[in-house]
């Protein structure tokens, strides 16, 4: 996503973005942070957004260096967390290959890694290896495409909000829709955004300097996927991956 789509969206941030820190249950990623906790270590919030991660990350470590694209993101954080004095804000963006972007012993990244574009996403895990020391860790969520194409097959079967779903197009559009599919990229909101394969994450990070050692997914409530979630899903849900890989 470009700058200015974070700039118009801050102000709503809570109301308009998915909030993986309440969603995830299990707490995995909050588990995976307190195995890297030193007080003589850093960490580096990727996408840090409005800080929701902050009040987790600064009693932890001994420095935080929050990092986002929208300078507005990074005020709203800043005024929400005085308190955590061992913060720095930083504004990058990391789809530039001329991006300052400071290294840290550790790293996560909270849904981030979501624009469509293959270059821009190209260079955003060739700045994730820049970022992050040789032999450290970082935690990635990322939108897992089994998942949006298990939720698509169940709401085409079982006909559910298909006011949706079933939006006419031109046959333009639907040209563009389907050149995106074939890449990843689903609709959140009318706004395509890229979504992984378990597969593919394994082979993107490697190849980005990167050795995966876990993949686990956070799973969520249906009551995220459908307005109406019927009561025949229990027993599955879906999910966002959660990967934790060490730089080489």
């Amino acid at each position: 996503m470009k700058r200015n789509y974070w700039e118009k969206i801050a102000p709503a941030y809570d109301d308009e973005i998915f909030d993986v820190l309440h969603n995830d249950k299990k707490a995995l990623i909050r588990s995976e942070i307190e195995k890297l906790a030193s007080p003589e270590k850093t960490v580096i919030d990727i996408g840090c957004a409005i800080g929701k991660w902050l009040p987790v990350l600064s009693p932890a470590f001994k420095k935080v260096m929050a990092l986002d694209i929208s300078a507005k993101n990074l005020e709203i954080a800043r005024q929400r967390y005085p308190e955590y004095t061992n913060v720095e804000y930083l504004r990058a963006n990391m789809s530039d290959k001329k991006a300052k972007i400071p290294k840290a012993d550790h790293g996560i990244c909270i849904n981030a890694i979501l624009t469509p574009s293959q270059k821009d996403r190209d260079i955003f895990f060739e700045n994730l290896k820049r970022c992050i020391r040789k032999g450290g860790t970082v935690i990635l969520s990322i939108p897992s495409l089994e998942s949006n194409m298990l939720s698509t097959v169940i709401a085409t079967r079982w006909k559910l909000d298909q006011q949706i779903l079933n939006k006419k197009m031109t046959s333009a559009k639907a040209q563009e829709k389907w050149n995106q599919i074939r890449q990843g990229n689903k609709d959140i909101d009318d706004v395509p955004h890229k979504h992984f394969l378990k597969e593919e994450l394994q082979l993107i990070l490697n190849m980005a300097g990167f050795e995966v050692s876990r993949i686990e997914k956070i799973e969520y409530g249906w009551d995220t996927e459908f307005l109406k979630p019927p009561a025949f899903l229990k027993g599955i849900k879906p999910w966002d991956w959660m990967v934790v890989a060490v730089r080489k």
